[in-house]
């Protein structure tokens, strides 16, 4: 916000200078502060009142389905949106106001955006040459550039006769060229198929690793965050669901909706004890590690519990007479087995039309037909219980968010 000069002291100027200049000396080169952040359209919220930090050097991922907010917020940083309200910072700058061309971030987007009439090395050097960097500097940072990516034997081609893959290393590269403090990413992988994303993925993370540069990346692709990522936001309805690592966000989910949408999970029904680490299902007793702050005894829950803890095995006849009740073990039968390359599926059917399913690697997963009797059991540090309310409601945005998505071109799926 820009003050006009007769409503501001000398004072007033001076303490602002020097709150400002203190925020630029503490907030290191690389680092971005978002705090109170809200972007409305119109009379939609896409971001709502979200603070974040980003550490110098960090891969940090914003993950979540399309009209998450996930978009608007990446494009805020880069100048292409302006916050209805709250304040950016980036290297210590407040950059609300200021346009993209003058903020010290690039953006690599999921449509290269290359010049097709240029050649690789002018794709990349377009930037430097709009700047009057001169033409030495310029060969040698294209140079420089284009090894980063391994493509400067490929610097006299056009865009036309690259792979898609070859596409995003030079997208890559004309962006880094200009040495930014901070590299925006909006799903600049999702135009490949699996195996060149994969292989993408890879790279992407070690050439972030050896630059140091901040990278902050967004998409809708759990693989992708949970592979590459240092610390990974969960959006959800324009806010952070969660902020934390890979581990701790897969096995210390902060919601029912966090558990839900990354991964797997079995939701199975139940009321809480006076036990808060039990619940009593239909199914049997469940037992947890850890329990909920909104969960109290006699309140409806449901548990969550990943296919991959859930080991399963066949039930003889004396063995099913001789097996003796205890917590987290669950009766059913075999209703389907899929082959996944390294892992078995099992679908179980547990009774009341509700099922349970198991991941197990291959080499050491049983041999069970359909109609087969088994024993499902699990580790009490697998189950996390939430309330049955939050539960339900997250299960239901998953399924609409996967079954209806944003249209791509809407400014509120951004």
């Amino acid at each position: 916000m820009t003050v006009s000069a007769q409503n501001t002291t000398p004072a007033a100027s001076a303490a602002e200078n020097a709150s400002a200049n203190a925020a630029a000396t503490s907030e290191p080169d690389g680092s971005v502060v978002l705090e109170g952040v809200t972007k409305k359209f119109g009379g939609a919220v896409a971001v709502d009142n979200i603070s974040l930090h980003v550490r110098p050097g960090e891969f940090l991922s914003l993950l979540g389905p399309s009209g998450c907010g996930k978009t608007t917020t990446l494009r805020m940083l880069a100048g292409f949106e302006e916050p209805t309200s709250g304040s950016i910072r980036i290297s210590g700058q407040d950059v609300v106001g200021i346009p993209p061309h003058k903020r010290n971030v690039n953006t690599v987007f999921q449509a290269y955006a290359l010049f097709p009439h240029m050649s690789v090395a002018e794709n990349v050097a377009y930037g430097l040459r709009q700047k009057g960097t001169p033409k030495s500097e310029i060969r040698e940072r294209v140079t420089e550039s284009l090894d980063l990516v391994q493509m400067r034997s490929f610097a006299d081609r056009k865009p036309t006769q690259l792979s898609g893959g070859q596409q995003q290393r030079i997208a890559l590269a004309r962006a880094l060229i200009n040495r930014p403090a901070v590299l925006l990413l909006d799903e600049p992988l999702g135009a490949l198929d699996r195996q060149l994303r994969e292989e993408m993925q890879i790279e992407l993370k070690l050439l972030q690793s050896r630059l140091g540069i901040t990278f902050i990346f967004v998409t809708h692709d759990q693989g992708e965050a949970l592979s590459m990522s240092d610390r990974i936001a969960i959006m959800r309805k324009g806010r952070i669901e969660q902020l934390d690592d890979a581990d701790s966000i897969y096995d210390s989910p902060a919601s029912a909706y966090v558990a839900g949408f990354i991964g797997q999970q079995n939701f199975l029904p139940g009321m809480i004890t006076n036990d808060l680490q039990v619940m009593e299902s239909p199914f049997g007793v469940l037992r947890s590690t850890s329990t909920h702050p909104e969960l109290e005894a006699g309140v409806d829950a449901q548990a969550a519990v990943r296919p991959e803890a859930v080991t399963v095995s066949a039930i003889t006849d004396t063995g099913a007479a001789t097996t003796p009740t205890a917590d987290n073990r669950i009766s059913g039968k075999v209703l389907g087995v899929s082959h996944q390359g390294e892992t078995l599926q099992f679908l179980i059917s547990i009774g009341d039309s509700q099922t349970l399913m198991s991941r197990l690697p291959r080499p050491s997963a049983p041999r069970l037909a359909v109609g087969d009797a088994v024993m499902c059991t699990w580790d009490a540090a697998s189950v996390h219980f939430f309330p049955s309310e939050q539960a339900t409601q997250a299960q239901a945005d998953i399924a609409r968010a996967v079954s209806h998505p944003a249209p791509p071109t809407s400014s509120i799926s951004l």
